[in-house]
């Protein structure tokens, strides 16, 4: 049926905007409680044998070593110098030994540097190069002229989880330079995703700039309506559609996210990367890691796998999300009233759907008041883009 649903929707799909107009009920489940399993504290040192696979990994560059710095400091503080979980680090080209020294410095944890092999940066050899230099040179929207950019949005999505040092990893938590944790974490992440059964986690959703994808949506519908049998059965699919049954662009911003690497590395994920990659949006357009990896846990991962961390404060310039009431009590040091994303039809819709599917029957209101139904966008950073 979800088929035949998908498929009637591409009429409309190549429309330049994405607007937002829908009413909904606010009517949500709360945050599921956290409570974690006994962990035996001698776990956390940074010898020991942790109790989940896990570790904190980033792609970065040598130049990103002031930015990684003030993260990996804000990191240690909030959660990781009492649980003491790895760092892994991949590059293009090889780190240099003051940036492994800087690294180091901040942390008691394991840190492993890699790099990357040819396979996972570059062009691959079906893309049309007289094309994607023309698309290079006539991009209206950010970075759209750079191949370094696509390289790594194409790596995230398809090659990161599949690095070497990664290969014993059952989770990952990604992170990036020049962002900002505000929360103390009183409990393990990665034990309570374990131990919940969740594969993915998030903390901001947003529309995505649909300069960027304008054919990512035709070319999922025509990769469901062949695969069929990799959808999950209670998936979040109708997440990704307004009321018209065009794609809305939500997807949850990939530079936090918390992941048990099972999922990237089954078989629907694998299958949809490299039909995406096949394609060649990641060069012609600019499809990047964040959609793509939203669209496949809509529609691969039932709706009770994915998990919402809006205990998480997080800055990632320029948008800000910030649990409620941080201004005046609690363990977060942030401004809740300009922490936007919460309210955000993302969001608001995320949380309707996964409590119609999970729990249908609750009737507790989680917020009530007005929802942005078109995202505010920052014009200082993205002065070529004013509405979504």
């Amino acid at each position: 049926m979800i088929v035949g649903i998908l498929a009637g929707y591409i009429v409309g799909c190549n429309k330049p905007g994405v607007r937002q107009t829908l009413s909904f009920k606010h009517i949500f489940s709360r945050t599921p409680q956290q409570t974690v399993i006994d962990v035996d504290i001698n776990k956390y040192e940074p010898n020991g044998v942790k109790p989940v696979k896990a570790a904190l990994v980033a792609l970065v560059r040598n130049s990103d070593l002031f930015g990684l710095r003030s993260t990996i400091r804000q990191i240690e503080d909030r959660f990781n110098a009492r649980h003491n979980y790895p760092y892994i680090f991949v590059n293009d080209v090889e780190f240099t030994e003051e940036f492994k020294r800087g690294v180091r410095d901040l942390t008691q944890a394991h840190v492993h540097f890699g790099i990357l092999d040819e396979e996972s940066w570059k062009v691959p050899k079906w893309i049309n190069r007289e094309r994607y230099e023309h698309v290079k040179s006539t991009a209206q929207y950010p970075h759209g002229e750079k191949d370094s950019y696509r390289k790594m949005r194409r790596f995230q999505s398809g090659y990161l989880h599949r690095h070497p040092l990664l290969a014993d990893l059952n989770f990952y938590w990604r992170i990036e330079p020049d962002v900002e944790y505000y929360c103390d974490m009183n409990y393990d992440p990665f034990v309570f995703m374990q131990q919940n059964g969740l594969k993915y986690g998030w903390n901001i959703a947003m529309p995505e700039f649909t300069a960027t994808i304008p054919t990512l949506w035709n070319t999922t519908v025509q990769f469901v309506a062949e695969h069929p049998e990799l959808l999950a059965p209670d998936s979040l699919w109708p997440w990704l559609l307004d009321e018209h049954g065009n794609y809305n662009g939500c997807h949850f911003w990939s530079n936090f996210e918390i992941v048990d690497l099972s999922f990237y590395r089954s078989t629907a994920y694998q299958t949809f990367f490299d039909y995406l990659d096949r394609a060649g949006g990641f060069f012609y357009e600019r499809w990047g890691d964040a959609p793509v990896h939203s669209i496949a846990a809509a529609l691969f991962l039932n709706a009770s796998q994915i998990h919402y961390f809006d205990d998480i404060g997080y800055f990632h310039p320029s948008v800000l999300t910030c649990p409620r009431d941080a201004r005046t009590k609690g363990t977060c040091v942030c401004d809740s009233n300009k922490s936007f994303v919460q309210d955000g039809i993302c969001t608001i819709r995320f949380l309707e759907l996964k409590q119609s599917i999970v729990n249908p029957n609750a009737t507790e209101p989680v917020r009530l008041g007005p929802v942005h139904y078109t995202e505010p966008i920052i014009h200082s950073v993205l002065p070529a883009i004013n509405t979504i």
